[in-house]
Order: structure tokens, then sequence, then C-alpha cells
């Protein structure tokens, strides 16, 4: 199939070929380890692990490097503020080291329960520091820094094509810049590396050739990236607030580093909204994946969700919208299952829904035509071959999805009898109404010829 992407950098819609036939070099920007993540944040997760299937779909092979980033991210883009780390270690009692492993665990876990595939390469900032102070040296040798007495920085001013990414107005930013610009030259400067405050020892520092410190925080993902994958890679992923700021330094710095714009594609999700505004952290509206786990809905409900609604458009979460998709992927995986062994693949209809998700991962399509053909007079075993495939990408694990095995109580039991006899006695009313006692008991009756037999809902 021929797959077309929507790349943020020339704001076009283009068909897709890798650097290499049959390989694709895909990074995406990971987790900043001094919390949980959010719904929000793990929609964009999801959107890349439908990337890599959509790519592994079409025959590619896919090395998929992910960052974490324990170090660097500061509580502003400005770069002031602390090091969320830092910050995170002294809200928990625990150690910056202690935090970044607890928080990049729980992280995995979430995208375990999520189904999103596991990364060919998990790569940490802090395991990393010779490879960021490489860079910015070669950036300081091209004339593209600066020191202050808190940092060294990167002087964007110098490079004519800062913030295409972004189409910043870099003159408007400056002229009506109400950024406190400290030492900072320009409004748009970046700190390369922040030096460690004097008489005060911090958690995670290094020395260097400018003076103990820090990397800052867009530094590290330009040279792990260009490390595993080259100074030319395929695709780099995100969210969309990467775009204006993260993305666009990272650009430059490989603008000087390796002369590239280090990705072929730029790529990026868009938010997760809860009453009119994006789902952060800060929003006080911070909805974990437990949160969803404990109010008794499957991670993988809120997958399906997800794929209502197309990567570039914002997604309004509400429980009635988590609602709906819980009753779609129920009668999805209901009918699947009843569907028995699978026979043969339809291809054509399946080709049809390579077509959907290759532009540019359009799953509201891709499932309106997996919808079609559930109610479809498509034969069974067919059908589960079909769906089975196209589950290769949607990601919702229908292949290991099984009706819970409920014990039935004796009440149960004695409704079910009761119901029989008034069916034989051809007293309908009374059968409905026994019929509708045992659904609220949890179970619903599956008439057959060998007489009616109980399924649980759940």
């Amino acid at each position: 199939m021929q797959i077309k992407l929507y790349d943020t950098y020339t704001r076009q819609l283009r068909e897709f070929r890798s650097n290499v036939p049959g390989k694709v070099g895909l990074y995406a920007c990971g987790p900043t380890v001094y919390d949980y993540a959010h719904i929000g944040n793990l929609r964009t997760y999801l959107f890349e692990d439908l990337l890599r299937r959509t790519l592994e779909a079409g025959g590619y092979e896919v090395n998929h490097v992910v960052n974490i980033t324990d170090v660097g991210h500061l509580t502003s883009d400005a770069d002031t503020g602390e090091d969320k780390m830092e910050k995170g270690a002294a809200r928990t009692g625990r150690t910056a080291w202690e935090i970044a492993e607890l928080y990049t665990l729980a992280f995995k876990d979430d995208l375990e329960k999520l189904n999103i595939q596991t990364p060919t390469l998990w790569c940490r900032a802090t395991d990393h520091i010779e490879e960021q102070i490489a860079d910015i040296r070669k950036i300081e040798q091209e004339g593209f820094t600066y020191i202050t007495s808190d940092g060294v920085y990167f002087d964007t001013s110098k490079l004519d094509q800062y913030g295409y990414l972004a189409r910043l107005d870099v003159e408007g930013l400056e002229g009506g810049s109400r950024v406190e610009l400290g030492e900072k030259r320009n409004a748009t400067d970046f700190a390369l590396w922040k030096f460690s405050p004097e008489n005060e020892s911090r958690q995670m520092e290094w020395p260097s050739p400018w003076g103990k410190g820090f990397p800052g925080w867009h530094i590290e993902c330009s040279a792990m990236s260009a490390k595993y994958l080259g100074p030319q890679f395929d695709i780099h992923c995100g969210g969309k607030d990467h775009i204006p700021v993260h993305h666009s330094n990272e650009i430059a710095q490989s603008n000087v580093c390796y002369g590239t714009n280090l990705a072929n594609y730029w790529m990026h999700g868009y938010f997760l909204e809860t009453d009119k505004e994006k789902m952060s952290k800060s929003s006080g509206e911070f909805l974990r994946l437990q949160t969803l786990i404990d109010k008794g809905y499957d991670p993988l409900e809120y997958r399906y969700l997800c794929l209502t609604a197309n990567y570039r458009s914002d997604l309004k979460f509400t429980w009635e919208s988590l609602d709906s998709a819980a009753t779609a992927l129920g009668r999805l995986r209901k009918a699947t299952h009843q569907w028995g062994q699978p026979d043969s693949v339809n291809e054509p209809l399946l080709a049809q829904f390579h077509n959907e998700i290759a532009n540019d991962l359009n799953t509201p399509k891709a499932l309106a035509l997996v919808w079609g053909m559930v109610k479809s007079s498509l034969a069974d075993g067919d059908k589960k071959a079909t769906i089975l495939q196209m589950d290769q990408v949607l990601g919702l694990d229908l292949a290991n999805w099984a009706p819970k095995e409920t014990e039935i109580s004796a009440d149960v039991e004695a409704l079910l009898s009761a119901r029989n006899l008034a069916r034989a006695e051809k007293n309908w009313a009374e059968a409905d109404r026994l019929r509708d006692e045992i659904l609220a008991c949890g179970f619903e009756i599956k008439d057959g010829p060998d007489g009616a037999v109980l399924q649980s809902v759940n």
C-alpha cells in the first residue's frame, strides 16, 4: 500500500518514501519521568503506535527509538525555573534517580496495558551526556553559542531558517516579547548547557568544558536520535506542543551539527481536551490511565476512543464518550468471538481498510469500514479472518478476548428455568420480564437449537 503522511515541516500530505527501501527510522519524544503520565500524554503514544503498525502493515521494518528525559527539562520553556526531575524529587521525598526509575516503570506499564508495542530501543538522557557535550562543542565551534552566568546558549539570530517548522514570526516575538530575557540575547535563544548554581549541589550534574552542570532539554533528542538513526532519518514524532519550541530547537541544533533537518517527516499528535482546555499535569484535570481502570474501564476502551478521531484533531474527553467507546468495543469483541474459527481473509475489504489507514492514519473511516463489514452478509469465518488482520493495525487485541467466566448463582439458574417454562407455555410477557431480570443480574440469554444459554455481559 502507498502510505501518505502529513509532514508538519512542509505543511503537506506527502507520499512516504524511506531513506532505505523496506526500512524506517522512527524517533518519538518520550516522557519526562518526574511524574505519572496522564491520558493526554498517552494519546500521543497511541498515535505513534498506530503509525508504526501502519508502516509495518505496509511491509516496512521499523527501528523505533524512544527517549526517556530524566534530566534537563526545566519547568519553563524560557529556560527558567527548576529542573522537573529535581522538583519531582523534592515533591516525593525521593532522589531524582529514584523517581526516574519509578515513573519510567509506571510509563512502560501504561504502554503495555494499552497494547502499545515496545520500542526497538529506549535511550535515557543521563546515559548520553558525552554525546550531548560533543554536539554542544560542535555548535560552539560553528559560532552559534554564547555564554551567560547560568549557561551556554544557542544564538538563534544566526540561523536564517530558525523556527520554520512552527512558522515562527521571530521578529514579532522579539518586538512584542513579554519574556524576561535576563542575559539571553533573543527571546527564542535556548539553553544547551545549564550551570549548577554556585554553592549548591544538584543530584544530577556532570563536568563539562564550560563548567559543572547539566544539558538543556533539546540537545538530548537531536544527539540520541542522530546516534541511533543517523543525522537524517525518516520520521520524528511528538505532541503538537513540541512544534514551536522543542522540535524547532532540535532542528536548529541539527542544522548546525549535521547540516540536516534531522528527519524527513515531522509528525505531531494533537491534544486531548477536557472542558475546552488541553489536558496537562498543571490544568487541575490530571487523569491517569489508572484513574480509568479504578472506575472500571478497560484501557483498550480508551484506545478505541482515541481511534474515533484523527490524530491531527483535538479530541474532547468526556466520561460519556468513553462509555460510548466501551460499548462499541464490547460489541466488536463479542462479534469477533462469536464468529468462531477464522476462515479466509476478504482481500478487497482488507485492501480498502489499508487504503483508509494509509491515508494519514484515517482511523474514523477505517473504523466505519470495520463496522460495515461486521453488519455485512460476509461469512462469519471470513469476517473473523479479515478483522484479525485489520486489528494488526488497530491494536485492540481482539484475538485474545473472551467473555469472562462468571459463576452463575442458583437464583439466576432458577430465573432461567422459570423463563424456559414461560416460553413453553407461550407466556411471552412473563418470559420477557424474566429475561430483563436475568439481564439485570449481569447475564444475557442466547437462544439456540439446543436451548437457552447464559452469557455474562461483561
